[in-house]
């Protein structure tokens, strides 16, 4: 493992000698250590970027706050794309020396639903993991109904823990719900989707379920 930086991000960068793809996940590096220990081989380059302001800059759109406490969702997403895309992705790959056969996004939470997200706003990606996503986004259904993913998109992968609908939250109730018309939409789209359910609530076997999704999408060719 190695670490790179770029601006405010660090990316802690895990490769072999038989990477021949790279996984883009939005993980600090202790969870990333667990995550690539869980992989199949032969492992992908798995690239965890940390450092980010979670709300802000995961966040496609400005939203309110989830939680009481909370802060507001600032929308800076694409801002963050931009950076991820125009800058650490060269910086990673530079640094590996090979291009990659497959490239693919993965993210956890608020994270899993910039995943998604960011596979309908560029063509970086051809894989994509949103693992227990934030599906409940106002207005992200919407959004998704109006657009089409990248042409060059071949696997998406979501799943989500089938105790997470049971939140006094109003608005992350309906989250099993926006997860399973997420699939169906991008079926209907033509997008291949595996959508696993896994037990457990949230916080539940985050790094395993990670690792699952990366290699779903992994063994998909």
């Amino acid at each position: 493992m190695e670490t790179l930086s770029c601006g405010p991000y660090t990316v802690n960068l895990f490769s072999e000698e038989s990477s021949r793809s790279v996984v883009y996940a939005m993980l600090d590096r202790e969870d990333a250590e667990e995550v690539w220990n869980l992989l199949n081989r032969p492992r992908p380059a798995l690239a965890a970027v940390s450092g980010i302001d979670w709300n802000r800059e995961l966040s496609p759109w400005a939203a309110p706050k989830a939680f009481r406490g909370g802060d507001d969702f600032g929308g800076g997403g694409p801002g963050f794309l931009s950076v991820l895309t125009g800058q650490i992705v060269p910086l990673v790959e530079g640094r590996l020396g090979f291009a990659p056969q497959t490239r693919t996004i993965v993210g956890y939470s608020l994270a899993g639903l910039f995943a998604l997200w960011s596979v309908f706003q560029t063509d970086a990606f051809d894989r994509a993991a949103s693992v227990s996503g934030s599906l409940w986004f106002d207005g992200f259904l919407d959004y998704m109904e109006g657009h089409t993913p990248s042409d060059g998109l071949r696997r998406i992968y979501l799943s989500l823990g089938d105790r997470e609908k049971n939140t006094r939250n109003p608005r992350m109730a309906v989250v099993e719900e926006r997860t399973r018309q997420t699939a169906e939409l991008l079926r209907a789209q033509g997008v291949l989707v595996t959508l696993e359910m896994n037990p457990g609530g949230h916080f539940q076997d985050v790094t395993t379920r990670i690792a699952r999704g990366i290699n779903a999408v992994m063994a998909a060719q």
